[in-house]
């Protein structure tokens, strides 16, 4: 059987939950807007064969699908290169076959921060082997870029001189002005799912979500803050097995906040997107920090919600033993965090 078929097949297994669509809550449509997107396609953590990587991706598209979103997922090709090539690519086809947009997170997931820009942009463009015949075939072109760790280099130079080459190869920088921390939650939630304990997993989950309903709202208050009005937001998932799960919960916190998915192309005409990012070092930090710097006004620090401490122990243990193995991890010493922000609980910072 060929990949698309075999894609195909998986989600034709999955369509009676979808018809479940059509009693949906459906968003006012004054409410705020959000693009979701999702890093580390196809599939973020561990995933040892292309059909276990289709089950999550088969789950998490139809979640998607029964509540109306279209997504932009962040590509690292790295992950196609198995035994098993062309189902790995047909889980990236399937992502465009539901009407979702894929962009470039580079190939090895590298960070600007540690890596010579030239070596950055041959990752950049390496990541485009697969993605970028298949989008072309609809018509279309990468568009989209994400730093992975949101670490934009160390220099101001560096800096310019990398945006200035994704100008002229047609990308525009994708920031992420909302997050979850779902990557923390994520590896634990895989170790129970692993070992056949989905009482621990509901557990964790529900945790998740207790926390995504808490973040979701800090992050409204502090974009409204900031800008004296409601900013569109752009909020950084990933494509693991939690969010295949947990979807459905997220866009009921979504609803509860008055939050509108829209594409990331609508979401980035807000004003707020015209904001100078003026920040430079060594910290992955998110775009709305970036412009409290900018404004120089105050995010409510003071009262961000924290990851559950035991989750929090839990993703330092199985990041440390799983570090060696994972191309996607960070370098010893450094949070696992996609952006290593004090927001989220580095202590020494605020």
């Amino acid at each position: 059987m060929d990949g698309q078929r075999w894609i195909g097949a998986l989600f034709r297994g999955c369509a009676p939950i979808a018809l479940v669509a059509a009693s949906l809550p459906i968003t006012p449509a004054h409410a705020r807007e959000v693009a979701i997107t999702f890093d580390d396609l196809p599939v973020f953590g561990k995933f040892s064969s292309a059909a276990d990587g289709a089950a999550v991706t088969a789950q998490l598209l139809a979640a998607m699908k029964r509540n109306r979103w279209k997504a932009t997922g962040f590509v690292n090709e790295i992950q196609l290169d198995a035994a098993d090539r062309p189902l790995r690519i047909a889980l990236l086809q399937s992502w465009i076959d539901a009407g979702m947009d894929l962009g470039n997170h580079t190939y090895s997931h590298l960070s600007l921060n540690r890596t010579p820009v030239d070596v950055y942009m041959a990752d950049v463009l390496r990541d485009e082997t697969a993605t970028a015949p298949m989008l072309a075939t609809i018509g279309r072109h990468e568009r989209w870029f994400r730093y992975p760790f949101l670490e934009t280099g160390l220099t101001e130079a560096t800096r310019s001189r990398f945006e200035a080459w994704l100008g002229t190869h047609g990308y525009r920088v994708a920031p992420v002005t909302m997050e979850n921390s779902d990557w923390q939650f994520s590896g634990p939630y895989d170790e129970a799912m692993a070992r056949g304990d989905a009482r621990q997993a509901r557990h964790i989950q529900q945790q998740y979500l207790g926390f995504t309903g808490q973040i979701v709202a800090w992050y409204v208050k502090a974009g409204h803050g900031l800008f004296k009005r409601d900013p569109a937001f752009v909020l950084l998932l990933h494509a693991s097995r939690l969010n295949a799960a947990s979807i459905d919960g997220v866009a009921s916190i979504l609803r509860k906040a008055k939050l509108r998915p829209v594409s990331l192309a609508k979401a980035m005409r807000d004003p707020a997107y015209r904001t100078v990012d003026g920040y430079t070092g060594p910290d992955g930090i998110e775009w709305l920090e970036r412009w409290s710097l900018t404004l120089h006004r105050d995010l409510p620090f003071e009262s961000i919600p924290k990851v559950p401490a035991d989750i929090a122990r839990s993703d330092v243990r199985l990041e440390v033993g799983t570090h060696n193995s994972n191309p996607y991890s960070s370098p010893p010493g450094k949070s696992s965090h996609p952006h290593a922000s004090p927001i989220l609980g580095d202590s020494d910072s605020h």
